[in-house]
Parts: C-alpha cells; sequence; structure tokens
C-alpha cells in the first residue's frame, strides 16, 4: 500500500515555489531537527551537518517546484537531497582528511519500496543518540542495572544473581534511574 504525501507538506512545497518564505520557515522547522541527526550520524561533526541541513533548505528554496507528489511523499524527497548532500561532504571529506574514517551507514540507506519511512528512521536514531547521552549522565551503578535490564533482558532476579545486590537494591537502581531518564529526556524536549 502506498502512503500518500502529507497535505500540509505537499501545500508548504507549493507555497514554497511560489517563494513564500514563510512556508520555507514551516518546513524547515519540521524537518530540520531531523536531517540534521541524519547528516550528524555520518559526518560526526556539529558544523559539517548544520551545512547540510542549510543546504537542502537552499535547494528546496531553489527547486521546490520540481517536486511531484505522484511520486513520493515530501520528507522521502527532502531525506534523497539530504542523502546527496551528506555524500558529497563525506567525498570532500575524505578528500581532503584521508586519515579520518567517517560513516556512510546513514548514508547508504536506499529505500526498498514506499513503505519504508526515511523520517522514521531518522527519528529512530536521534532518539536513540539523545538516550545513549542521556545513559551516559546516570551513575555507574544505576546504568549497570538498566543496561543488564533492557539491553541484554535479565529479570531482576538474574541481575541480582550476577552482580551480587540484593534484589531490593536492584528494583531501587532501576526506578532511581529510569526516573533520572524520564527527567532528562523530558527536559530535552522542552527545549
Amino acid at each position: 500500500m502506498q502512503i500518500p504525501p502529507n497535505p500540509d507538506d505537499v501545500s508548504l512545497l507549493t507555497r514554497i515555489s511560489q517563494g513564500d518564505q514563510a512556508a520555507l520557515s514551516a518546513l524547515y522547522d519540521r524537518y530540520a531537527k531531523i536531517i540534521y541527526a541524519f547528516a550528524f550520524k555520518s559526518l560526526r561533526s556539529v558544523e559539517e551537518s548544520e551545512e547540510v541541513v542549510m543546504d537542502v533548505f537552499a535547494q528546496v528554496w531553489r527547486i521546490g517546484d520540481r517536486y511531484d507528489a505522484q511520486k513520493g511523499r515530501v520528507d522521502t524527497w527532502l531525506f534523497t537531497i539530504a542523502r546527496s548532500r551528506i555524500l558529497d561532504r563525506v567525498r570532500k571529506l575524505q578528500r581532503t582528511h584521508p586519515a579520518t574514517t567517517f560513516s556512510i551507514d546513514a548514508v547508504e540507506i536506499q529505500p526498498q519500496a514506499d513503505s519504508v519511512d526515511l523520517f522514521e528512521e531518522a527519528f529512530i536514531a536521534e532518539r536513540r543518540s539523545r538516550m545513549m547521552a542521556a545513559m551516559k549522565t546516570l551513575p555507574d551503578e544505576q546504568r549497570l542495572v538498566i543496561e543488564l535490564a533492557y539491553y541484554q533482558g535479565l529479570s531482576h532476579s538474574q541481575i541480582a544473581a550476577q552482580t551480587g545486590i540484593s534484589l531490593g537494591t536492584v528494583k531501587t537502581r532501576i526506578r532511581l534511574g529510569l526516573n533520572k531518564l524520564k527527567s532528562i529526556l523530558a527536559t530535552e524536549e522542552n527545549w
């Protein structure tokens, strides 16, 4: 089943093709963060990732009238442009810094069908990155039990047996750690 394009996105692109800067701003607000996260996964550079975002929306401003809703969704079109800009930057960086390794995993994503949602994949990658950063802020004892429970799938009893920590302490550390993660992530959402 083919997913239809988001009508709001299509109308924004129509307005952009007519020179409406407010429409470009709205589209930017909707997709800039996720495109940035998509770029950062490969480039590992704040500056380069920001440049990719700017390049994508500059190109949208120039060629917005070329978008064809019959060929696919707006988010897929934007990520195709972003992928191209990321590949350009990776190639350039590899020429200027041949000893540095860049990840091209993110840019090698090839949509296999209309059911592939690049926006959702990038969103998940961004959330995973935020979660890993939040996990690093936890005290070691809380991070350990959360990793054992959620990444290795151990029960509370198994964690207690493996670590030699009492079952009550395991449960308390998990609860405290999850509360801290919830607080950290909620604070980030309100930025």
